[in-house]
């Protein structure tokens, strides 16, 4: 089948936070619709949905009841099915969200199938992802189950093939209404230790991050469900390496089209993610170099700066303040013409911010809570806690879209089920009619992937290595010559003029002759063709 996603550019939709459309301050399907033709302009070919699935929402969604019903709180399924055919009319792709590690304990498996779910009599020392213990204890079945997640997410048991074949089936009742592939949810834990051994303080992922059989599990799912539609996967795989990654994604294998790792989402930390510290953009250019090269003619990259779980990139890699605009496009530019499949999360192409809100109160993301309460017991200052929110927590990136200068945004005429940034009235979509607005300098990033083959096929050379403001690199296929420049600091800068001609640049003034004066955050690529 033709690898029609390694030219495509997605844009992932977190819908209750895109656009609501009835006032009930939450984002849904008819949201969705309303805001299509604002994506086709765009230029995006994949929209991958965040789950709509019918859930309790112990986890924004990742807890499903009912894989096929939508959440009430989004609409029906009518509306779905609408949704789904205005996506293909417009000749875009629909991405959803496959969570089979785990369901919600409301499930209706977990109320009559026990044998779904991982029962031990005594509970070893895993932790949870989301703080706490992994075991459960369940009254009814005096037993407890594990939960990698939340308590309302059990573990599904992958060793049972019941669960595999009916996994299956929901997966071929989706592909066979007409959607074009899966981002799969952590999907590299789904095969566990059988001996569920005790970890070093607690931590398993050792004992569960690209188990014993996950390799098996995917090659059967592939054989069974994913080889029989012409569609794209995702895979979402923390902790998987470059060799993981080769496995996963090399076609040969049979697996996936991409992974999502999450290494250079993890430089700008001491261990735990909320324990914080500045980036060196040498490791960010390090860590770009070894999956460009890992990856290069094996398997395929998928390229992010931001998702639902990631705080916004321009607060994180940019300067969101005197550069916001500079700074957005440069990080866009740094990461479009690198090989790989690109991901836009919705209002980066805006340049949406972080979010400061003043009370832990005004937060909604249950790890947050969960960090906070954990963290306030063990003596941390609200003051230390709440910056370390401020920089890494979820709600930044779920901070409703931010349509307009009208009241929320545009976003809804309700109140909003979690705050609006404040900026809204300097930060919205009514700006991508500005010929120099990020908007429209993703349209053109867009554009490029779809037009110049070496952004697909060619290889990866990092330049200046040991520069710690410049992040520079080449790419060549054939006689085709791509270079690269971004400047991630406020300072001006000098480099070496490489040959061609400018095909994109941040600065509304253009770069003159000769030595390449950078200015802060600037980016700029060059096209060079050998006559």
């Amino acid at each position: 089948m033709e690898e029609w996603w390694k030219k495509a550019t997605v844009y992932q939709i977190y819908p209750r936070s895109f656009m609501d459309s009835n006032g009930d301050g939450i984002g849904d399907l008819r949201g969705i619709i309303q805001k299509l033709d604002y994506l086709k302009e765009l230029g995006v070919d994949i929209l991958w949905l965040s789950p709509v699935y019918d859930s309790p929402n112990d986890d924004n969604g990742y807890d499903i009841r009912n894989y096929h019903e939508i959440m009430a709180e989004f609409g029906t399924m009518e509306d779905f099915d609408e949704m789904l055919e205005e996506i293909h009319n417009r000749g875009m792709k629909l991405l959803m969200d496959l969570v089979v590690n785990h369901t919600s304990d409301e499930h209706e498996w977990f109320q009559t199938k026990p044998d779904f779910y991982i029962w031990r009599d005594e509970p070893n020392n895993w932790r949870s992802i989301f703080s706490g213990s992994a075991w459960q204890y369940d009254e009814k079945r005096a037993r407890y189950y594990l939960h990698l997640f939340t308590k309302k997410q059990p573990d599904l048991n992958w060793e049972n093939p019941e669960v595999r074949e009916a996994v299956y089936g929901m997966m071929r009742w989706w592909l066979d209404k007409g959607i074009d592939g899966f981002r799969m949810d952590v999907i590299n834990l789904i095969s566990k230790d059988p001996l569920f051994p005790d970890a070093d303080e607690g931590n398993g992922s050792m004992h569960y991050m690209n188990g014993p059989k996950v390799h098996e599990h995917l090659k059967e799912m592939n054989e069974k469900v994913l080889s029989h539609y012409d569609i794209v996967t995702v895979g979402e795989t923390p902790g998987a390496s470059v060799e993981d990654a080769r496995i996963y994604t090399d076609p040969a294998n049979k697996e996936l089209n991409m992974i999502f790792t999450f290494e250079h989402m993890e430089l700008d930390q001491e261990g735990e993610k909320w324990d914080l510290k500045p980036l060196r953009l040498i490791d960010l250019k390090e860590n770009k170099e070894k999956w460009q090269h890992a990856l290069h003619t094996v398997g395929w990259n998928s390229l992010y700066w931001n998702n639902h779980d990631q705080p916004r990139i321009v607060s994180r890699f940019g300067n969101d303040k005197e550069y916001r605009v500079e700074s957005a496009k440069m990080l866009a530019t740094c990461l479009h013409f690198m090989q790989g499949t690109p991901y836009i999360y919705q209002g980066e192409e805006l340049g949406m911010t972080n979010v400061r809100f003043d009370s832990i109160e005004e937060y909604q993301d249950v790890e947050t809570h969960n960090m906070y309460k954990e963290r306030t017991e063990l003596g941390f200052s609200h003051e230390d806690i709440m910056e370390s929110i401020y920089a890494k927590g979820r709600d930044n990136a779920r901070t409703p879209m931010q349509w307009s200068a009208e009241p929320n945004g545009g976003f809804t005429t309700g109140t909003p089920w979690l705050g609006v940034n404040p900026n809204y009235p300097e930060i919205n979509a009514e700006q991508r009619h500005d010929v120099n607005s990020i908007y429209t300098y993703y349209r053109a990033l867009i554009a490029f992937r779809k037009t110049l083959d070496i952004v697909t096929t060619g290889d990866f050379t990092l330049l200046h290595r040991e520069d710690e403001e410049i992040f520079a690199y080449e790419r060549k296929s054939g006689d085709d010559k791509l270079t690269v420049y971004c400047n991630f600091s406020t300072n001006y800068r000098s480099m070496p003029r490489p040959p061609g001609d400018l095909l994109i640049g941040n600065y509304e003034q253009e770069v003159g002759e000769g030595e390449l004066e950078l200015r802060p955050y600037e980016a700029v690529a060059f096209y060079d063709k050998v006559k």
